[in-house]
């Protein structure tokens, strides 16, 4: 069973940065992709950016590429995203996600991919 745990969130004003952490436990073998995932009110949940942990391939949504990186620490069980140039459109609770699936990489921002999630981590940007 992975459990996740994300952090790092909180409020910015636009331009800014921040960095999520999302923490996981469990076998690896239920972690073959690793995704972020937001949620804005009256909104569904959007995938954000993804990582196909085994060779460290990543994948962005349009609306944060070249602003938002995915990355991933082994040794800490912890993947990470480094959000900048922060954007108003950008507030949204954010989620980790944890998917177990070997072919998770070829639908790599779809929610229905993921078997865990973490309770999220909100974002203001003003």
């Amino acid at each position: 069973h992975v459990q996740l745990v994300e952090s790092g969130g909180g409020s910015v004003q636009a331009g800014g940065s921040l960095r999520l952490s999302c923490a996981a436990s469990g076998p690896s073998y239920s972690r073959d992709c690793m995704a972020w995932f937001r949620q804005a009110p009256g909104k569904e949940r959007e995938g954000v950016a993804s990582i196909y942990t085994t060779y460290g391939l990543t994948y962005y949504a349009d609306s944060v590429n070249d602003r938002f990186t995915v990355s991933q620490d082994n040794a800490k069980n912890t993947v990470y995203l480094q959000m900048n140039t922060l954007k108003s459109e950008d507030t949204a609770m954010y989620y980790c996600a944890a998917s177990g699936n070997r072919y998770c990489y070829t639908a790599a921002l779809r929610p229905n991919v993921y078997n865990y999630w973490g309770q999220g981590t909100q974002v203001t940007v003003s």
